[in-house]
């Protein structure tokens, strides 16, 4: 058996810190790329790489396949509205030295927080009390907990690989990134990525939820743009009950995809019934 070829000389800059003698290597080819940098400028070493054009068909696929020799997490790059310099990527709106790691976050505890800033009416008059309560529904100002993992119907791997090719044959001017992670929660906080800012502006916390869902849901990251996140998930909620509990966890970690789409926590789990992709948005 012969081994991988090494890493390409012009991705090995994305490693901060690899422990001694060990060899990332990489078989798939890349297509033309660049190495983008973080916008506060004070530490000189890239954060992503991001090919020049769409991604190749096929190759999401492959670098996920290689990511435990490579230490690299692939992502489906999109840009806000077009835009000529692909907002956040290209323009470097990226702030690694502001994430906290995921390693360090308490799931639960941090989804009790955020469920109670948005669900509590503590001091509230009658009409927004009201409001609250239609909108949380049936759970109320108290956190429910933590939704149970759901139950495989699906390999992770093989479904984020086919949400993959599906979303390229949607979106097929998505680019393909690079960031070191063998995870998609570590990659996300590693390069600095900032869409969820107006919500919440250290994203190791918010990895910390994303790396609790893939082990409960087998939710991986496979695309992520300025402020949005679609994930493959390869055990949904099977019926209402679950559903709700895990609407609920959306509702305190991405709250606009519920207060500024269907307006209710029940609506919102109807949806998620069978959902194999999830897609987050922040405002």
């Amino acid at each position: 058996m012969t081994d991988s070829p090494p890493l390409p000389a012009e991705l090995r800059p994305l490693f901060r810190s690899v422990a001694a003698g060990h060899r990332h290597a990489l078989n798939s080819t890349l297509p033309a790329g660049r190495l983008v940098g973080a916008e506060e400028g004070r530490d000189p070493r890239p954060v992503l790489w991001m090919s020049e054009g769409p991604a190749p068909v096929g190759l999401w696929e492959a670098l996920h396949r290689e990511r435990q020799t490579s230490g690299l997490w692939p992502l489906l790059l999109a840009p806000l509205r077009d835009e000529p310099d692909f907002r956040p990527w290209g323009s470097q709106e990226l702030f690694p030295d502001q994430m906290s790691s995921p390693d360090s976050q308490d799931a639960p505890d941090l989804l009790r927080q955020w469920w109670e800033g948005i669900a509590g009416w503590e001091d509230e008059d009658p009409e927004e009390e009201a409001e609250r309560r239609a909108i949380t529904a049936p759970f109320g100002p108290s956190w429910p907990g933590l939704a149970p993992a759901g139950a495989l119907t699906r390999s992770p791997d093989e479904h984020a690989r086919a949400c993959a090719a599906t979303l390229l044959q949607v979106r097929p001017a998505l680019r393909i990134g690079l960031v070191a992670g063998t995870d998609g929660a570590a990659a996300l906080a590693s390069c600095g990525w900032s869409g969820p800012l107006n919500h919440e502006n250290d994203m190791g916390r918010i990895a910390g939820v994303l790396r609790s869902w893939e082990q409960r849901f087998g939710a991986q990251v496979v695309a992520a743009g300025f402020d949005t996140l679609d994930l493959g998930v390869a055990a949904p909620p099977a019926n209402l009950d679950e559903a709700l509990l895990v609407a609920a966890e959306h509702l305190a970690l991405c709250p606009d995809n519920i207060l500024q789409g269907v307006g209710t926590l029940s609506a919102y789990a109807e949806h998620l019934v069978d959902a194999d992709v999830w897609t987050l948005w922040w405002d």
